[in-house]
């Protein structure tokens, strides 16, 4: 490329890491009040909703971003711009069809689908995010074509308007449909239309930036004639597939799990659908942190997979080799201090996000119980996530293909028996997703330890992370217990002082666990030239 910087997967990968983090950010500040004007019912309708929505989008996208970058990636490496453009060209009329089928199958069909997951209330909804499906699909190859030379700008920048749209206009549209005394599944798809403008709005944006890009390419200097449309087609779908049916079965296993719990509360335990919904609504609030690891983590799982592409294409087994080191190292520094957080600090979380809809006892001691497990599972999803993305950029595609539906069956089966048993209830949910999760990652790395040659050494890239991430974690309770006690009889113990003490004790956390990390070494200079102006700051912080 001319006089464009190609940033290195870290590099890009901190760029959506931030976008990531912003967005989530702005996504609680979005569901938080949301989650708080609808109740325990109207929060269930809105897991439900997105759930159906995000299946069909991931039939629609998944393989989309993922493989686009990969096969892009490896015809930039050997300077055929000729050939990328031209994957491009066939991608976006392609999957704009694939969008179009997909969005009017998602609005004709929306009463049969909510009637599917045992929650009919869920059907508007539905029908708003319809036209969303069809914008992922036109996103999916913009972002994809960008991520193929390795630039991650135009998906953070499309990113971060997505979210301050949805934001500002589901917030806009739900308060105004409360001030009309609207019934909670009708302010729920009002809050979910935020999504759809958002999307709509952020296409303009990376056409801009796809043409930037396309301007600055070197002339072709690859070798031989530019294949046929078909031909390229084939080559497309012969790369996504194989992702988007690995990454749909966490889809399908998320909508038949919905419908297996929503239904075992209604026949198993007896509940009418708005308290099966009440009791969804308790899961979900955990939902919502449980999701902000993995928002860290996405971003290094994708950036990886167009830099390993790009490293065996030019033959460089070691330079792959250490990125996917660097990778996983990185992952288990950010997962495991988060999950281990949200456990050991999942009750004053949710009093300091959720205190209105937590004030009987049982619900907030259903809520922890769901939040201390997802916590502990948030780490496994991360794991399973930077796995996988090793596993594809190593070209094995197919790999996820046998552990997903492995560990979706077993989530299923255990959320059908624990759900109706009333000591578990809700429960059941997400300790299927721990076991799922934990199958999937052991899998996973298995075949990575059989199959790709310059793999990581596990053992030195988790010991150092995980005794530094526990002592953290042990930290932060004790300072959290010690100031509640200390300030109960100054400030009290209503919300506001839950969330003076949780964010003392989450300061005292990081700060325990930077020091240990840098200690111990965990962190090393050579870790964090990796970053930018990451030299600089090892000198700093006297990094060896």
């Amino acid at each position: 490329m001319q006089e464009q910087k190609k940033q290195n997967y870290l590099q890009g990968a901190a760029i959506l890491a931030a976008a990531s983090i912003f967005v989530k950010i702005v996504g609680a500040i979005y569901k938080i009040p949301i989650f708080n004007v609808l109740d325990k019912a109207g929060t269930g309708v809105f897991q439900v909703s997105y759930s159906v929505y995000n299946f069909l989008l991931t039939i629609s996208t998944a393989g989309i971003p993922a493989a686009l970058s990969r096969i892009v990636s490896t015809a930039a490496a050997k300077g055929k711009t000729k050939l990328a453009k031209r994957y491009f060209s066939v991608s976006l009329p392609a999957f704009l069809v694939i969008g179009v089928i997909a969005m009017v199958v998602m609005f004709v069909f929306a009463d049969a689908f909510a009637r599917l997951m045992n929650n009919t209330m869920a059907a508007p909804g539905m029908r708003v995010l319809a036209p969303a499906v069809l914008f992922v699909c036109i996103i999916s190859v913009y972002r994809g074509y960008a991520q193929g030379f390795e630039n991650m700008i135009p998906t953070a920048m499309s990113q971060v308007v997505e979210v301050i749209c949805k934001a500002a206009f589901g917030i806009a549209a739900a308060s105004w449909l409360v001030s009309r005394n609207s019934e909670s599944e009708i302010v729920s798809a009002g809050a979910i239309m935020g999504t759809t403008v958002g999307l709509g709005l952020s296409i303009p944006l990376l056409m801009w930036y796809k043409r930037r890009i396309d301007r600055g390419l070197e002339a072709d200097t690859g070798a031989g004639a530019v294949p046929g449309r078909l031909r390229v087609f084939g080559e497309l779908m012969k790369v996504s597939i194989p992702i988007t049916l690995s990454a749909s079965f966490f889809s399908i296993m998320t909508v038949i799990d919905q419908s297996v719990i929503l239904g075992r509360l209604q026949t198993a335990l007896r509940l009418s659908e708005h308290a099966a919904s009440e009791q969804y609504g308790l899961y979900t609030y955990g939902l919502t942190i449980y999701n902000l690891p993995p928002a860290v983590v996405v971003p290094v799982s994708i950036s990886i997979i167009p830099a390993i592409a790009a490293a065996l294409a030019r033959k460089n087994a070691s330079e792959a080799g250490g990125i996917m080191r660097s990778s996983l190292k990185l992952v288990n520094l950010i997962a495991m201090p988060a999950g281990a957080g949200l456990m050991v600090l999942a009750r004053p979380i949710l009093l300091a996000l959720f205190y209105g809809n937590l004030q009987a006892e049982q619900d907030l001691q259903t809520a922890t119980a769901a939040m201390i497990i997802l916590g502990a599972a948030s780490f496994f999803v991360c794991l399973q996530y930077i796995t996988t993305a090793i596993l594809q950029a190593n070209g094995h595609e197919r790999v996820a293909l046998m552990t997903f539906p492995i560990g979706a069956v077993i989530k299923i089966l255990i959320g059908y028996f624990l759900a109706g048993n009333p000591k578990f209830g809700v429960v059941g949910s997400p300790i299927g997703t721990l076991v799922c999760f934990i199958i999937i990652s052991a899998l996973n790395i298995i075949f990575i330890i059989i199959r790709v040659k310059e793999r990581p050494k596990f053992l030195s890239v988790f010991t150092k992370p995980l005794i530094c991430a526990a002592v953290m974690a042990a930290a932060a309770f004790l300072a959290y217990k010690a100031l509640q006690r200390i300030g109960a009889g100054i400030i009290g113990t209503g919300r506001m002082a839950v969330t003076v003490y949780l964010a003392a004790a989450i300061f005292i956390g990081v700060v325990v666990y930077a020091v240990l990390i840098i200690v111990t070494r965990t962190i090393t200079k050579e870790d964090m030239a990796l970053f930018p102006k990451g030299e600089k700051l090892s000198k700093i912080l006297r990094i060896r």
